[in-house]
């Protein structure tokens, strides 16, 4: 029997169920009044035929109130919105977990990209030793970020959970069941969550999906791929945000971050206790049973008893476990040996760790708290730094903060900042000490500039009494003038001697942080990502010409946008000039749900995170090489965007637009992250201090998504109309970074739906500015098509437009819902005297519907 097309597959096993399950779901009462689900598909037709017409959102809802509601009252239009928005949130998780319970029949596991894929092309091609050197020297860390654009309560999780197992069994009773109480489930929570209970609800997935993935991942690498049978090198790590990382989030505390850390020590500890007790069932033969016995106890004590006491270190966890296997082997014909090995792996992957808590902190505070460091040393008439020391340049700044050395006291401090960094940098010491070294190992620096950004943050650890600090500093370059400067700011640091002989305690390596989000934000998608190439290229050279292993770590967010899309392609476009011996990578909100929120789909992103490393040094390694005219391509498309994308940016009506017509400042109001919208207090709108959530969400959420697209057209456009269209075909048609880069756009612009704002090119401030977005995509779509070759936009990936057509229609009445609470608020606030108690009503439909507009997109913001 063949294997059916995968849209079929996609067809039958999500599109068909959603419609069956969907049926089942609105005839369910969820309030006493019961005609809310036979309303809400009328209510999308209703929506789907206006916009047909170029119908505004007022008519539309306006017209359906009339015809099926029979009221012109407001407050029954107020209480049938939040009745949709609460069946359309609901729908939203029903169609996540169909498509999760599909993911391993549309998905072939086996395929492309797996590591059975990886064997057998090591085998056919004759690289079996490359792949076995491959691997003890590649690696990859996906980094959990709890940025705020998912925050499912716990309780929700669990249905989650329960309701994709339950369709994965056909269990119609339990589905019914399931979907009731979803339906009587608070969504929203009264209260922000605190950075705590963020990193409490994302470590559900390291107990649950992640722990047992990558464990499995490695066992099968040393059972069929690797030569002796023994990896040493960890190919799979883990890192974690929340609660460490303090740029811009004034919720971070040190008690936070020292809570994480026992959160995560405790939870490895907890994952293998049980591991431990299914061991005890099997292993019960004489010489062994005492020993796991004793194991067992000491890991239940340590997870359960409340005094926070270990009872057991990780050396004698480790040595317990071999004496074990060695008796196993010996005396006992190697009998359940494999899930011993198995978890040995994974006490070897995840230590007492689990994952490593990354302390995150932006220069512009660093900068402060060293002033208020200075300060307190003049004044107690010290010599740790001179006088002068702010007149200084930046080389002799470099030269003072490669020497100081102190024991500061953050109690000697009265500025709340200054003492919540000292004591982060006393946080990681203990850290270290209770999870081992790799608990907490990396101080990332955001919006770095300049070396003395670095060297502050290194001068931070020698002035708290630690003088050899066993930690990575990590610059975040992120801004595309700091891109095209990081090369030479790396090599004052390289050729600073004090800061060499760190390097070389640290192994030689330099982990070099790389912001798409804000890159995006400053200079357009172009010019963004092709500044990060070329940024990766130069650092790569400056690194190797001081022997210098460097590892590029991505901050790439869900959308395309923000570096999300088709990420693994991207890893594997990457060419020899680009150092790749580890991918590292940020993922936030509904991408850890989307791609690692079940034991398939994380087991098959890993597997294509791991797979492109190798098709990009053992498979292709010479292949992906830009020529110089393909770069000096790349430039000019990326100088062309920039320059479209600049004159957007700094038209009079970009921010009024954002805070007028867009739901930028709802995000701030919202309670589904603790995080604030902007790095800066100040009421005014400062797009520098712009967070790139809430700016990229805003666009998806009037579904225009401008920063995936614009300035793709104009560039392409250049390009068509001199008679040089054949380099950009050409470029496409060999290079899969370039069109990797525009596929992702292609993405983005699937995602966008105009006729929802069509009405506001009729508005005498913004219409005007509105066409201008418009004209944009108009030129970027049809472009994109006619260098891909194709009739519609993604039709080579017909199960994922499938996937955004059906969310999109499933949100068709939330967006509608939002733009006409949007309006009523500009109304309202028009009146000579606005009611304000209506204003806060409507300004909470705008938020719940952001809510659910988010979750349905998967990687919108």
């Amino acid at each position: 029997m063949y294997t059916l097309p995968k849209i079929e597959r996609f067809n039958q096993n999500v599109l068909s169920k959603y419609h069956i399950y969907n049926s089942v779901f609105i005839t369910l009462p969820f309030d006493s009044i019961d005609n809310t689900g036979a309303l809400l598909p009328l209510f999308t037709e209703v929506c789907d035929t206006g916009y047909k017409k170029m119908e505004t959102p007022k008519e539309i809802f306006e017209f359906f109130s009339k015809k099926y509601l029979h009221t012109d009252v407001e407050a029954d239009k107020i209480d049938l919105m939040f009745r949709f928005i609460q069946y359309i949130e609901r729908q939203i998780v029903l169609f996540d977990a169909i498509e999760d319970a599909a993911f391993p029949i549309v998905n072939n596991m086996e395929g492309r990209g797996s590591l059975r894929d990886i064997k057998e092309k090591s085998e056919a091609r004759g690289k079996n030793e490359e792949l076995a050197e491959f691997l003890e020297n590649f690696n990859v860390r996906t980094v959990l970020t709890a940025h705020p654009t998912q925050f499912y309560p716990g309780p929700v999780l669990g249905i989650i959970n329960d309701l994709t197992q339950a369709i994965r069994d056909n269990n119609l009773l339990q589905i019914k069941q399931l979907l009731a109480q979803l339906g009587k489930t608070p969504f929203i929570k009264n209260e922000k969550p605190n950075p705590f209970d963020e990193a409490v609800s994302l470590i559900w997935y390291l107990e649950n999906v992640f722990y047992n993935t990558a464990g499995d991942l490695m066992h099968y690498l040393e059972t069929n791929i690797a030569p002796n049978g023994n990896i040493k090198n960890p190919i799979i790590q883990l890192g974690f945000w929340p609660g460490g990382d303090r740029d811009g989030n004034p919720f971070v505390t040190t008690d936070i971050t020292l809570k994480v850390a026992d959160r995560l020590r405790t939870s490895i500890l907890k994952c293998y206790y049980f591991e431990m007790r299914n061991l005890k069932r099997k292993l019960t033969f004489s010489g062994v049973d005492f020993l796991v016995a004793e194991l067992e106890n000491k890991l239940y004590r340590s997870v359960f008893y409340s005094t926070g006491e270990i009872f057991i270190t990780l050396e004698e966890f480790k040595s317990q476990l071999n004496k074990i296997k060695t008796i196993i082997v010996e005396q006992h014909q190697s009998l359940y040996v494999d899930e011993l090995e198995a978890l040995l792996i994974k006490v070897n992957l995840f230590g007492f760790h689990f994952a490593t808590l990354d302390i995150r902190q932006n220069s512009k505070i660093h900068d402060a708290v060293f002033r208020d460091i200075f300060d307190f040393y003049l004044a107690n008439g010290s010599e740790v730094f001179p006088k002068n020391y702010y007149e200084l340049s930046e080389a002799e700044k470099c030269e003072v903060l490669t020497q100081v050395k102190g024991n500061l006291n953050s109690a000697d401090f009265k500025n709340e900042m200054t003492q919540s960094t000292i004591d982060s940098i006393r946080a990681i010491q203990q850290i270290q000490k209770s999870n081992g070294e790799l608990g907490a190992n990396r101080y990332i620096i955001s919006n770095n500039e300049n070396a003395v950004n670095v060297l502050e943050a290194y001068a931070l650890f020698r002035l708290s009494n630690w003088e050899h600090p066993s930690v990575d500093i990590v610059p975040l370059f992120e801004s595309v003038d700091d891109l095209q400067n990081a090369h030479n700011v790396m090599e004052q640091l390289y050729t600073n001697p004090v800061y060499a002989e760190h390097l070389a305690n640290r192994g030689m390596k330099q982990t070099i942080m790389l912001g798409f989000s804000d890159g995006t934000k400053d200079g357009g998608y172009l010019m963004a990502n092709w500044s990060i190439y070329q940024a990766k290229e130069q650092l790569t050279a400056m690194s190797r010409k001081y022997g210098i292993k460097v590892i590029f770590f991505d901050g790439r967010g869900g959308p395309p946008a923000r570096g999300g899309g088709k990420t693994h392609k991207f890893y594997a476009s990457l060419g020899p000039e680009i150092e790749n011996k580890e991918i590292q990578v940020t993922v936030q909100g509904q991408t850890i749900s989307s791609n690692f929120g079940t034991l398939d789909s994380c087991r098959h992103n890993l597997e294509n995170l791991l797979s492109a490393g190798v098709t990009n040094q053992v498979f292709n390694k010479d292949l992906n090489k830009l020529s110089d005219s393909d770069k000096e391509t790349m430039t000019q498309l990326s100088e062309l965007g920039y320059e479209k994308y600049l004159s957007f940016k700094n038209h009079d009506k970009f921010i009024p637009y954002l805070e007028k017509m867009s739901t930028l400042k709802y995000y701030a109001k919202t309670n589904i992250g603790s995080r604030p919208s902007k790095r800066s207090k100040s009421e005014k709108l400062d797009f520098k201090d712009l967070r790139a959530i809430p700016f990229v969400g805003s666009w998806s959420q009037l579904k225009q998504n401008v920063p995936g697209f614009y300035g793709v057209g104009s560039a392409l456009k250049h390009f068509e109309e001199t008679n040089q269209w054949d380099k950009v075909q050409d470029l496409y048609n060999r290079s899969m970074f370039f069109k990797t880069l525009l596929e992702n756009s292609m993405m983005s612009l699937a995602k966008s739906f105009f006729p929802l704002t069509a009405y506001m090119r009729n508005d005498p401030e913004f219409g005007e500015f509105w066409q201008n977005i418009y004209d944009e995509f108009l030129e970027t779509k049809r472009l994109l098509l006619k260098i891909a070759g194709h009739k519609e936009l993604m039709e080579n990936y017909p199960d994922g437009i499938a996937s955004i057509q059906i969310r999109e229609r499933i949100v068709l009445p939330l967006l509608t819902i939002q733009q006409y609470a949007l309006l009523r608020i500009n109304e309202l606030n028009k009146e000579a005297n606005p009611d304000e108690k209506l204003i806060k009503v409507y300004e909470k439909i705008v938020m719940r519907s952001l809510f659910g507009n988010t979750n349905a997109s998967r990687n919108s913001a």
